[in-house]
């Protein structure tokens, strides 16, 4: 999810779609940003977004992040509520 979207910006939409999926198995968001200031990663993370990378994205790290996705929502049974990475 890109965090600046024209009309409406990641961080909204993914409360959009976290809230859709309230209480069932939701999408597994990773946050994909140019923002690199102090803090931006806490703010997509409170969003709801289950991790962030920063551009440009690093092949090493999306691999990481996609592992994560893949550990995290197989160990809760295809729910992508998780502890944040």
């Amino acid at each position: 999810m890109d965090a600046q979207m024209p009309e409406m910006d990641g961080l909204e939409a993914t409360r959009r779609i976290k809230a859709d999926f309230a209480g069932k198995r939701a999408h597994w968001i990773i946050a994909l940003t140019a923002n690199a200031m102090e803090g931006d990663r806490e703010m997509c993370l409170q969003a709801g977004m289950d991790d962030y990378l920063g551009k440009p994205i690093k092949r090493p790290d999306l691999a990481a992040s996609l592992v994560r996705a893949s550990a995290a929502i197989r160990d809760t049974g295809g729910s992508a509520d998780q502890t944040k990475s």
